[in-house]
């Protein structure tokens, strides 16, 4: 399998639109690990960037997508409306998935989904319609609750990692971990506020996320210890 350290600008066609992306797979990679944004945000966004050198860092592949196009994002800061559009996000997220399967770098490799804020509850509905091919499932100052009806269809991994200050976001991570049958755990980073901005705290969400992922994004050909 050909590999590279090197950041790869792709171009993903899914559901009649074009998203940007930037594809990272070092050598030997044992996964990859596709990014769903939050509100507002996108593909270089600081806290995913940092996240994404950590999983880097132990041979984790990572694609960051925008799953908006440009000309949404801009309808979008003016209404905030399709940040909310969950079944949206989602319907290109498992686009993405399908192109991962498609390319000759990432296509042996088992994925994961990195969610953060309404990506979070893009990644589980996601995760829920392709179960046979989303390995494992984080999600940072998620709201896992916006994934609705699709929480009992989730049977991948999930980890819920929420800032201990982030009262309102705790409780609606609680909420929907109650409502989920796949195996399940909430972390939380103490005094962590929801964008993790306090010294440390986007450190902890690195190493959890990657410590989730190095555990059930088994090395290709091997089974998962779900």
């Amino acid at each position: 399998m050909k590999t590279s350290t090197e950041e790869r600008i792709v171009a993903i066609e899914t559901g009649g639109v074009t998203l940007e992306g930037s594809l990272v797979i070092p050598e030997q990679s044992r996964g990859v690990v596709l990014f769903a944004h939050g509100s507002g945000s996108s593909r270089h966004s600081r806290r995913n960037l940092s996240v994404a050198e950590a999983l880097h860092a132990c041979g984790l592949g990572t694609l960051l997508i925008d799953l908006l196009t440009q000309t949404e994002e801009a309808i979008d800061l003016r209404t905030r409306e399709l940040r909310f559009d969950i079944d949206l996000l989602a319907d290109r997220l498992v686009g993405a998935t399908w192109w991962l399967a498609g390319e000759e770098t990432t296509r042996a490799l088992p994925v994961g989904l990195f969610g953060a804020s309404t990506g979070a509850a893009a990644a589980l509905v996601a995760a829920a319609g392709r179960a046979d091919h989303v390995a494992a499932v984080v999600s940072r100052g998620g709201r896992p609750d916006l994934a609705g009806a699709s929480l009992p269809n989730v049977r991948t991994p999930t980890l819920l990692i929420v800032g201990g200050s982030d009262g309102v976001v705790v409780d609606l991570n609680r909420r929907a971990m109650a409502l989920m049958t796949a195996p399940v755990r909430l972390e939380i980073v103490p005094r962590a506020t929801h964008l993790f901005e306090e010294p440390g705290a986007l450190d902890q969400v690195a190493r959890l996320a990657r410590d989730w992922f190095v555990r059930y994004l088994p090395a290709p050909g091997a089974e998962s210890p779900r």
